[in-house]
């Protein structure tokens, strides 16, 4: 074989391995600018969505604030309406709406009225006074629609029944949302918190129009990009009723956050209770308000 032979395929070989890693630094680049459009366009589209369902209701407040007689009531339009009843459970992009009773950064602790026509929300009391947490919650807190948590389900490993209240959300967003918005956001994990022996489920969401919220879909996703924030819950919510004198709440499943997948099915079970309420077919021995 004669030295310009080899050269000759010396030369072939090299140009057809640059030719492969061009052509694999294009599919490559393609893919990532694909990937980009596609972000680009889901985030759009969760934008659009959380303007469509936050633009539907409104809140109206009625009574000074604070007071017993303060009164948030929803509307849409025009028409005064439940916030547990007649506010869906999800969107048509599988978002879910998340009913915010207590901004971020504040500690008046605000409730959906589970007991009174329409259900507006009201603050808490207890012994004729009316209830604040010792210090600001650092997340938005509320609740999820169309869910219930049955005192009569006996949950199989924890062996503990639910709290007769909807299901909690704890919203970890940048933003401070209003009390009375609706606000549309998606699981990430759920805490299986036990207050006094009952079951109380913490939802950990995050708002789909927050600029974390394209990265963040899971409590991988939560670790990764807001390091130590799930602990942080945790002891938040096991520590809050101790000034008091009262002992810390405990936490089911090991303490873990369980993942997305699991909220979600916990949101579907509790969603199943509320249907059974609402229809009639479980009876309303609570006397919570339906209407």
């Amino acid at each position: 074989m004669t030295s310009s032979s080899s050269m000759t395929r010396l030369t072939m070989s090299a140009m057809h391995s640059i030719a492969r890693r061009a052509t694999i630094h294009n599919n490559k680049t393609r893919t990532t600018i694909q990937q980009h459009v596609n972000h680009h366009h889901q985030r759009r589209h969760l934008r659009a969505t959380t303007t469509t369902v936050m633009s539907a209701y409104q809140s109206s407040k009625v009574g000074d604030y604070p007071s017993m007689d303060f009164r948030c009531f929803y509307e849409k339009d025009g028409k005064r309406i439940s916030p547990w009843h007649d506010v869906p459970l999800k969107n048509a992009d599988g978002s879910f709406n998340f009913i915010c009773e207590i901004p971020k950064e504040t500690k008046a602790k605000m409730e959906v009225a589970t007991d009174e026509k329409l259900t507006p929300i009201k603050q808490d009391t207890k012994k004729g006074k009316l209830r604040d947490y010792p210090y600001n919650i650092n997340w938005n807190y509320g609740m999820l629609p169309q869910t219930w948590e049955d005192p009569q389900h006996v949950h199989p490993t924890m062996n503990v029944k639910g709290d007769n209240d909807p299901v909690d959300v704890v919203e970890i967003g940048s933003t401070q949302l209003e009390m009375g918005s609706v606000t549309p956001v998606k699981p990430l994990g759920v805490y299986a918190m036990i207050d006094e022996g009952e079951l109380d489920w913490k939802v950990i969401c995050i708002s789909t129009s927050d600029p974390k919220a394209s990265d963040i879909n899971d409590v991988a996703d939560v670790e990764k990009h807001m390091p130590g924030e799930l602990e942080k819950i945790r002891v938040w919510f096991r520590d809050y009723k101790t000034p008091d004198g009262k002992p810390q709440n405990m936490f089911g499943l090991d303490d873990k956050c369980m993942p997305s997948a699991y909220a979600k099915d916990v949101i579907e079970e509790t969603h199943e209770f509320y249907n059974s309420l609402k229809s009639g077919k479980r009876a309303n021995d609570e006397e919570l308000s339906l209407e």
